[in-house]
């Protein structure tokens, strides 16, 4: 049975998942380059570790909630996570990151006899604290029932969506295909009603409640009507995942205009200098373009 978990990446989503897991009866070795993130998971009752190593040695699943492959990459081989991890400890990488890269990279852990998981989340920050994350599951179902304790200690809908590694970060592609077009749907709903003089908490209010609402246009669009939001997920990060979705799509041979579109306002608010803010900040790059 899983008991002991290294947790890699204790941002504003993995010290909330990381703390959900210990509040489940885990033991939690936490590690990230943000010290106080490593202290403050250890004031909760989980391990502070001093590495990645060190976080890995006794796991029996080492989880990876980090920007992307490079840094996982990192944190396996550079760092040694992987070597110091117990034969047949799983791997699980819950990172938004590119199919292929994906594959690659389990094609490397499972040759050093562990187990790899490709679980990539949606539900962001909010559902990370409310331990209701949306996790798809890709590899053999085994490893999956193995591992759904963990899972279920992070998230309410559990999906296997194949046994291959990849199809995870395929599906979550897809998924960030619309979160991104919903996104700045909403930022040029939200402008336009700024341009034409109407009060934008009203309009929003109407939005979010008619036929026009979406689950993004009732959780960014009130920060799209505040100038210095709490950060959750930022611009950069929809550059990133938008940019891995228009990948997908050109590996599949498959046109996507609107991702394509939404793709060059995050990038120019990122350009602008907002890449480290809150992606709801995307409604600057439409007030730039109408003089607001």
């Amino acid at each position: 049975m899983t008991k002991h978990i290294a947790f890699v990446g204790l941002g504003a989503m993995g010290s909330a998942m990381s703390a959900n897991l210990l509040r489940a009866g885990f033991t939690v070795a936490g590690y990230d380059m943000n010290r106080r993130a490593v202290e403050a998971l250890g004031a909760q009752g989980g391990v502070a570790a001093e590495s990645a190593a060190a976080a890995a040695r006794e796991a029996d699943v080492l989880i990876l909630m980090v920007v992307n492959t490079a840094q996982a990459r990192a944190v396996l081989f550079e760092q040694g996570a992987l070597d110091a991890l117990p034969a047949g400890g799983a791997v699980c990488l819950m990172a938004t990151c590119p199919p292929d890269e994906v594959r690659a990279l389990a094609r490397e852990v499972t040759a050093q006899s562990k187990v790899f998981v490709d679980c990539p989340v949606s539900g962001g920050v909010a559902g990370a604290r409310a331990a209701s994350l949306t996790i798809l599951v890709a590899a053999p179902l085994g490893d999956l029932e193995g591992l759904r304790a963990v899972f279920e200690a992070m998230g309410k809908r559990i999906f296997h969506v194949g046994t291959e590694a990849g199809q995870g970060a395929s599906v979550k592609a897809i998924n960030q295909v619309l979160c991104g077009v919903h996104i700045a749907a909403a930022a040029e709903a939200l402008a336009l009603g700024e341009r034409a003089g109407l009060d934008p908490e009203i309009v929003l209010e109407i939005l979010s409640g008619s036929a026009a609402g979406s689950w993004m246009l009732s959780d960014r669009g009130p920060r799209m009507l505040q100038d210095t939001p709490e950060v959750t997920s930022a611009i950069d990060i929809f550059v990133k995942d938008l940019g891995i979705a228009l990948e997908t799509g050109r590996a599949a041979k498959m046109g996507l205009p609107l991702a394509s579109i939404a793709m060059q306002l995050f990038l120019a608010e990122s350009a602008a200098g907002g890449g480290r803010d809150d992606d709801s900040q995307v409604i600057r790059a439409y007030r730039r373009l109408n003089g607001l």
